[in-house]
């Protein structure tokens, strides 16, 4: 079968800046179908969706290693041990690699099926950008009525949250460098969305930071006393140098944690079940900002990392 596998020829330099194609990091090959595990059903992808985060870690990746962790397609072998979907159910899955192919492995416990009214595109724009954003309201508790600066809203976790915490009743600002993000941040329920942290109005009692540079001092600084900066990325790859005296002469109280989304004890399926579930009863809407064929994996991989693919960007397998 076909698949796209890395290159393992790194782009990036020591300050950790790009300095050569993201569309070097992979190449089409032709590589073995998937050995299924006793608890894996073998799917035939129909579609997967590319992240942002995934060229960094291309970046890292010996030659050979297959990336994709964002399918959605057919079973076409069920699980040896019987767990899981029978074959002919069309699902959605998080696979830990392997899904920018034609075939691909993917345990039971991180499916879930998909019903006729979502199309194969929107659940592959799912996985990793929805799984975050859900895992990422849970974890900051109830929303109701607290005002949440989101720090890179333009990407597809910005857009998941915003939606499901305004849905919950947060009082939601934005911050997205493009203005045009503006109308659709607005659509699903923000507040106020602004190009610059510092256009934002009042302070905060939640900040969820994802962009790191000189850009989490700034977003630390507009806390409300006792409030919390939650970071959960650094999108912009800067180092980030926080002053001893700056934080703890400001908001009293203040509190930053990390968060990551693979920080949850049970499987993925149920998380994943809940997001197909908003999606058929028209509560969560993916933004697919690409749809193409899957030979131009490469090409997006440089789209995306020049930031001219707002929300999801989704290949479709031929």
């Amino acid at each position: 079968m076909k698949a796209f596998v890395a290159t393992g020829k790194a782009t990036g330099s020591a300050t950790g800046k790009a300095t050569g194609k993201a569309s070097g990091l992979v190449r089409r090959a032709e590589v073995g179908e998937p050995a299924q595990c006793a608890d894996e059903v073998l799917v035939k992808v129909d579609a997967y969706s590319v992240n942002r985060g995934e060229i960094f870690r291309l970046e890292g990746s010996a030659a050979g290693e297959r990336p994709g962790k964002d399918v959605s397609g057919l079973v076409v072998q069920a699980a040896p041990d019987g767990s899981g979907p029978a074959v002919g159910r069309r699902v959605v899955g998080h696979p830990a690699s392997g899904g920018w192919a034609e075939y691909a492995a993917v345990p039971t416990g991180a499916l879930a099926c998909l019903p006729e009214s979502v199309s194969a595109e929107q659940a592959a724009a799912l996985p990793l950008a929805g799984l975050t954003a859900l895992r990422l309201l849970r974890a900051v508790g109830a929303p109701a009525g607290r005002r949440i600066l989101l720090t890179g809203a333009s990407g597809g976790v910005g857009h998941y949250f915003t939606e499901l915490a305004a849905a919950a009743g947060a009082l939601v600002t934005a911050v997205s460098s493009a203005p045009e993000r503006g109308t659709v941040l607005g659509a699903l329920g923000a507040e106020a969305v602004v190009e610059r942290i510092e256009q934002a109005r009042g302070t905060f009692d939640l900040v969820l930071e994802s962009t790191g540079g000189r850009n989490l001092p700034l977003a630390l600084s507009r806390l409300a006393p006792r409030g919390e900066l939650v970071w959960f990325g650094q999108a912009s790859r800067e180092r980030v140098e926080l002053d001893f005296f700056d934080f703890f002469a400001g908001p009293v109280g203040a509190r930053v944690r990390h968060f990551s989304y693979a920080d949850v004890d049970g499987p993925d399926a149920p998380d994943l079940r809940t997001l197909v579930r908003l999606v058929a009863q028209g509560r969560l809407h993916p933004e697919i900002g690409l749809t193409a064929d899957w030979s131009r994996t490469a090409e997006t991989l440089d789209d995306l990392y020049e930031r001219r693919i707002r929300g999801n960007a989704v290949l479709t397998v031929s």
